[in-house]
């Protein structure tokens, strides 16, 4: 064989190597769990499908009704601050951190943006007792508490990135977390407002309240 024979064998050769090795299966990007805020919120990033977001919170992000708290129409700038205290430990909680701490920050801020962008789910109609009325539009002076429509709205829609909506939220979530405050086990709030208001609320009085304010936005809210 002459030596332009050789070097076309040693091209074809080359080409069907190059072609077989095109072929084997690659190990995925070091990414591929993280490249979109949806795709985090599927995959659960690093932490894998068992921290996925939707496993608790739904896919659409309307939470379940129950011990988690819906995220979808959540101002994103707040839900990427709980997620950075959850991870750094600031809010102490033996589920949400371990996850928080699988995500990077920017996965934390893609997260937040995508639940952020939803749209917000109905909901189901909440109990309604005077007692969680007269505190949520009233409040007790003599307490010293303020209103909670102060900062979460009359309509509990929230009031920005530092005062979440409530409207639309499991009774039992919040409920949970008033008493968290109360017991000094959530400090992520500031100026320690939630751990003072907590404080001075009865356990029925934080039921009351809670069912109340979680009544859906549609529904007028109107203090007796």
């Amino acid at each position: 064989m002459d030596f332009f024979g050789q070097a076309l064998r040693l091209c074809i050769v080359g080409l069907g190597a190059g072609g077989l090795a095109a072929c084997e299966p690659r190990d995925p990007p070091k990414d591929a769990f993280r490249r979109t805020g949806q795709v985090i919120a599927l995959s659960g990033g690093d932490g894998g499908a068992a921290n996925a977001c939707f496993s608790c919170h739904g896919l659409k992000g309307e939470g379940d009704g129950e011990a988690s708290p819906r995220l979808a129409g959540l101002d994103a700038a707040w839900m990427h601050r709980q997620l950075d205290d959850y991870a750094s430990g600031r809010r102490p909680d033996p589920v949400m951190g371990p996850i928080a701490r699988h995500l990077t920050a920017e996965d934390r801020r893609a997260v937040s943006a995508w639940h952020a962008a939803l749209p917000t789910p109905p909901s189901a109609a909440s109990s309604i007792s005077p007692v969680g009325a007269k505190l949520y539009h009233q409040g007790d002076a003599r307490r010293g508490l303020q209103p909670c429509a102060v900062c979460h709205g009359e309509q509990g829609e929230g009031g920005g990135a530092a005062n979440p909506p409530l409207a639309g939220q499991p009774p039992a979530y919040i409920a949970e977390q008033l008493d968290r405050w109360a017991n000094a086990r959530r400090r992520n709030d500031p100026r320690d407002v939630m751990l003072h208001i907590s404080r001075r609320l009865t356990p029925a009085e934080i039921d009351a309240v809670a069912a109340y304010a979680t009544a859906p936005a549609s529904r007028p809210l109107q203090a007796p």
